[in-house]
Order: structure tokens, then C-alpha cells, then sequence
């Protein structure tokens, strides 16, 4: 069998699993608060536009409303002052959008301390244990923020999420083969990176400066093994867009067990 047809038998039988990484959108969803003098990202809002009724017997649909960046979302480099001038959402190349992902799980340091920085050594012993970081892949920072998720305001925790230490975003960006990042908070940053002196929004200013992505509000990272997915994300190509509501979706191999003496 080719590639794709033996992909295509895995799934079906269950060998490779689909996991939604996607937090579902609703008027609920929480978005990221800004200082009242900054611009604000809209919230998801919904609009019918018929309902089986007089404006529409035989159709239900809705206009919708929101920021490219609500709910589970991509940045794209042109988010960010750094990433002025290179790819919008569309301009992604849809090779960029399949790739390895690992996910290293910093949940009871986050528990400890809800601003707790991922510093560069954490990375290092987590590749001395698992192996490098993927080409072309994607770092999934596990937190255990997904928890919060029914408490939109537990969820944001006063701008008190964990986030990257600066020199250590700087590190990802330029010196490994990364793709991007993901996060289970509202934004790559911490909640507090905006007073950061070194460096303010250091995941958003030298990741998308590198050319790189975020991923952010995602769910179920604890399903998925620290090596070994594979993660697909479909934001839309919006024409200038800096970014996008995404769905992201990633396979996992689950290996049959062989009795011994089998």
C-alpha cells in the first residue's frame, strides 16, 4: 500500500487517533484584555440570519464577529512589529501547517507559580531525556492551563499566566529548527510579558520576527505523548491577515502490545 493508504487503514482502525487540540468557539470563549487606551479584540458574537423561518424556510446560518486572534489561533510573522513586512496568515506555506510536534509538560511548576517562565535549561533536560527538538515541528508547552477552561476569568487570572523567559524565546527563535510554539493560555507571552523590561512580548517579538508561529488556547496536550504526533492546523488564508481562528488536530500511534511468547 502507498503512504496515505496505510495512514488512511490506521485510522480507521483506531491504530492512529485524531485528537482535537481545539478549544470550541462560543460567546463564552475569553480573549485577551488590553489597557483600556490600547485597541480591543472583539469577542466571538453571532448573528442569525435565518433559522427556518420567513427570512430563510429551508436554511440556518449566522453572520459571526471577531478578532483573528480569538480562541484557539494562529499567529502569523506580520502579527508583530518584528514580523512587519513578512508572511500574513495567507502567505503560510500549507507545508508549514503539517509537522512534528513534542510537548513538554511544566504543569506542577505552573501550579506552583501561575508566572512561571520556561527558561532555556527546562528545554535542554527535557531533550537530554526525549531526544531534539523537531525540524519543522512545534513545541507544545503543557501548563495545565486547559483546567481553568470553564472559568473565563480564572482562565485569564489577572494577566497571571506562565509564559517564556525572554532569553529563552530568543533562544527558540534563532537557534533551533522549530516552526513554532503552542500554548494552553490566551497568548504565547506570559500575562505579565508586556512589563517586561529586557524585552516585552519576547515569544511574539522574536518568534514572529524569525519567520516563526504561535498556537494558542489549546486542549488535551495531556494526550499526547512528549514525541511522536503530528500536528496539523488550518487557519484561514486571510489576505493581510496577521492571523486566524484555528482548528488543530493531531494523529498519535498507538503501538499494539505483544504478549510474551507471542
Amino acid at each position: 500500500m502507498s503512504v496515505l493508504e496505510t495512514l488512511v487503514t490506521a485510522l480507521r482502525s483506531g491504530t492512529v487517533e485524531v485528537i482535537d487540540l481545539t478549544a470550541p468557539l462560543s460567546e463564552e470563549t475569553p480573549i485577551i484584555c488590553l489597557p483600556p487606551e490600547r485597541g480591543q479584540p472583539w469577542p466571538f458574537a453571532r448573528e442569525v440570519i435565518s433559522n427556518f423561518d420567513e427570512a430563510g424556510p429551508t436554511v440556518y446560518w449566522n453572520n459571526i464577529r471577531l478578532s483573528e486572534h480569538t480562541g484557539t489561533h494562529f499567529d502569523a510573522p506580520a502579527h508583530w512589529l518584528s514580523g512587519k513586512g513578512l508572511q500574513d496568515v495567507s502567505q503560510v506555506p500549507p507545508s508549514r501547517l503539517v509537522g512534528p510536534a513534542v510537548v513538554l509538560d511544566m504543569t506542577q511548576a505552573a501550579d506552583r507559580d501561575p508566572d512561571f517562565l520556561l527558561r532555556r535549561e527546562h528545554i535542554e533536560a527535557w531533550t537530554a531525556e526525549h531526544g531534539p527538538l523537531p525540524e519543522d515541528g512545534w513545541l507544545l508547552y503543557r501548563t495545565g492551563w486547559e483546567t481553568r477552561r470553564d472559568d473565563p476569568e480564572r482562565f485569564l487570572n489577572d494577566r497571571h499566566t506562565p509564559g517564556v523567559d525572554p532569553a529563552c524565546a530568543r533562544w527558540l527563535a534563532e537557534e533551533t529548527p522549530l516552526a513554532g510554539i503552542g500554548v494552553e493560555t490566551v497568548g504565547t507571552d506570559a500575562g505579565l510579558a508586556g512589563d517586561f523590561t529586557d524585552q516585552p512580548f519576547p515569544c511574539h517579538w522574536y518568534l514572529h520576527g524569525a519567520g516563526k508561529y504561535g498556537l494558542t488556547q489549546l486542549r488535551n496536550l495531556a494526550q499526547l505523548p512528549p514525541t511522536g504526533a503530528l500536528l496539523m492546523t488550518g487557519p484561514l488564508p486571510i489576505v493581510g491577515g496577521s492571523g486566524s481562528p484555528t482548528r488543530v488536530l493531531a494523529l498519535v500511534e498507538h503501538h499494539s502490545q505483544v504478549s510474551e511468547g507471542a
